[in-house]
């Protein structure tokens, strides 16, 4: 039997969601640290390298982050990071801002409803070099430590992406439906070429199943059919362009809509369900 070719989950989400890295702060956390809600759709990676530190969220009960850990919230979620109490020692921390500047984004976002709390004790080899080099670069800086942590809160992010895909937290989302091998391999390929015709018996195929047993699948993992899955992607391939000042035909080849008027009627409908 002829071995399918090593599925790369990640690299086409990565490309589609476009992260761009800054680090907000690395060092102790000497004093409390409020974070307001925020209109703008970005993610705030909290990881602690030494020490403990409480995560309040507003109107709820605090949690503690022990070192190594990491706490990933959205840019709308307000709250606030401190000293445990009790604690003597101010706690080490690097927080980092994702931002994004690819269509998909809000896809990878809703995955993050819920802020994420997430110890790092067993973290995989590959994750564990990396919050080592982070906490050494944070506690002794040195030459070129800004590019360096940016660099470093890169492939944080990816590792976490690996491992959260790895060990699924949620009950549905993208996440989950990249856990999946056969789920992921149609989800590459949507991603990877939006533009195709895609139908549920090309993506079943993709998948390696039956279209009904793909078509059940794939809604009890992403929460959603396969069609109104590539119907989300397109549509958000399409508002991206639009929004950066392409004409309505070039977003629509781009996206994978037949015609202009195909890709209106999809703006209208959204315009109206919101």
């Amino acid at each position: 039997m002829p071995q399918l070719p090593r599925l790369d989950r990640l690299s086409a989400l990565l490309e589609g969601i476009a992260p761009q890295f800054f680090v907000r702060h690395a060092g102790r956390l000497s004093e409390v640290k409020f974070y307001e809600s925020a209109e703008a759709a970005f993610l705030r990676l909290h990881l602690i390298t030494g020490g403990i530190a409480n995560l309040t969220l507003a109107g709820e009960r605090e949690q503690c982050l022990s070192a190594p850990a990491i706490a990933v919230t959205r840019g709308d979620t307000a709250y606030t990071l401190s000293l445990a109490d009790g604690g003597t020692d101010a706690p080490v921390a690097m927080c980092v801002e994702v931002h994004f500047g690819g269509p998909v984004s809000a896809i990878l976002l809703e995955a993050f409803a819920v802020p994420l709390m997430l110890s790092l004790e067993e973290a995989d080899p590959e994750m564990d070099l990396v919050i080592r080099l982070i906490a050494s670069e944070v506690s002794q800086p040195r030459c070129g430590q800004p590019a360096l942590l940016s660099r470093a809160g890169d492939i944080l992010f990816i590792g976490l992406l690996r491992h959260l895909v790895a060990q699924p937290r949620t009950a549905f989302g993208i996440l989950n439906g990249l856990s999946d091998t056969r789920i992921a391999r149609a989800l590459v390929a949507i991603h990877s070429a939006p533009q195709f015709p895609w139908t549920l018996e090309t993506l079943a195929l993709e998948a390696g199943m039956s279209r009904t047993a793909f078509a059940v699948l794939f809604r009890d993992t992403m929460n959603c059919p396969p069609g109104g899955y590539l119907a989300q992607v397109r549509l958000a391939i399409a508002r991206k362009a639009v929004t950066n000042g392409y004409r309505l035909k070039h977003a629509a080849k781009e996206a994978g809509y037949a015609s202009t008027t195909a890709l209106s009627r999809a703006l209208a409908r959204q315009s109206i369900s919101n």
